[in-house]
């Protein structure tokens, strides 16, 4: 690995940080610079899903203070988490690419939308002060397993599908949601760290390039974010969901 390819791999894991702890996504920014370096597609997305890991664990540092009163709520989904992503990286691993291509940009566009229409899918749905409490739970760990399957399957834009499920069913500040979402994405990271640890081709050395950035971005991000009112964070992480679909579906179809 040249200096070139060292300098292109801390620029991408600092901006994936950052993105990650604010919306989500960041695996398209390290994704390609790992192809950049002459990694085949395999080992850059398993290279890439170790990489990124600390710097979702940075973001919870970051967004600790917004953890306030709900940790115990984390706490409960952490074995949610745990299984769901564990099961995402067993479909990853098992299907053929093909599928992967073409399913991955209708689930991101569709977390962008839930997200983006979040009042009038309450409505349907039911507002979670109308909720009784077994309902908001049940629902809760429901949604939190279909985006930890998702986040074990493909990491990329993985904020915005655990905000999006997260919000309809928790009546909180778009910060405090985004904190939730921060320890949920650290837990599925660990899980994609173990399995792909194991059983998947890593480039250990791109790892270590990458993960310092990723660190010292995710902590900042999340510091922004904390600071960003809901409505700016809700939006911002809308349209950051819809380019992000349209580019993985021009792909996929080109």
């Amino acid at each position: 690995m040249g200096a070139t390819d060292v300098v292109l791999l801390l620029a991408a894991g600092l901006t994936a940080g950052i993105v990650n702890s604010v919306a989500g996504g960041g695996s398209l920014v390290t994704f390609p610079a790992l192809i950049a370096t002459g990694l085949p597609p395999v080992p850059a997305n398993v290279t890439n899903s170790v990489s990124v890991c600390p710097g979702y664990l940075a973001s919870v540092a970051g967004s600790w203070p917004d953890l306030r009163g709900q940790r115990r709520r984390a706490a409960e989904l952490l074995p949610t988490a745990v299984v769901g992503a564990t099961a995402g990286c067993v479909l990853l691993l098992t299907t053929p690419a093909e599928v992967f291509d073409v399913v991955v940009p209708f689930l991101v566009l569709g977390a962008a939308g839930v997200l983006a229409f979040q009042e009038r899918l309450r409505r349907l749905v039911g507002h979670p002060h109308a909720m009784p409490e077994w309902r908001r739970r049940l629902s809760l760990h429901l949604l939190a397993g279909i985006g930890a399957v998702y986040g074990g399957y493909f990491g990329a834009a993985l904020g915005v599908v655990l905000v999006a499920v997260l919000a309809l069913v928790i009546d909180e500040s778009m910060a405090r949601i985004n904190a939730l979402k921060n320890v949920l994405s650290a837990t599925l990271g660990l899980v994609t760290v173990l399995v792909f640890g194991l059983v998947g081709p890593v480039h250990w050395v791109s790892v270590a390039v990458l993960v310092p950035a990723t660190i010292a971005g995710g902590y900042s991000g999340a510091v922004v974010a904390r600071k960003l009112p809901s409505a700016v964070l809700r939006w911002g992480i809308v349209c950051y969901g819809v380019g992000i679909g349209v580019l993985l579906a021009v792909r996929a179809f080109a």
